[in-house]
């Protein structure tokens, strides 16, 4: 879908190479932000999981 089908990882590299840095390193700052959010939630949910089974 032309126009639609752009990431946050393709966004960082078009933003890099036309020379707006700030903006690309933004977008990798909340890119690592939602990763290591995702990353906290898996691992609490695991951690409850195993309580409630044990």
């Amino acid at each position: 879908i032309e126009g639609f089908t752009r990431t946050m990882t393709t966004t960082i590299a078009l933003e890099t190479s036309k020379g707006d840095l700030p903006l690309a390193i933004g977008l990798g700052v909340i890119l690592i932000g939602l990763i290591l959010a995702i990353n906290a939630a898996a691992w609490g949910l695991r951690l409850w999981s195993e309580q409630r089974v044990a």
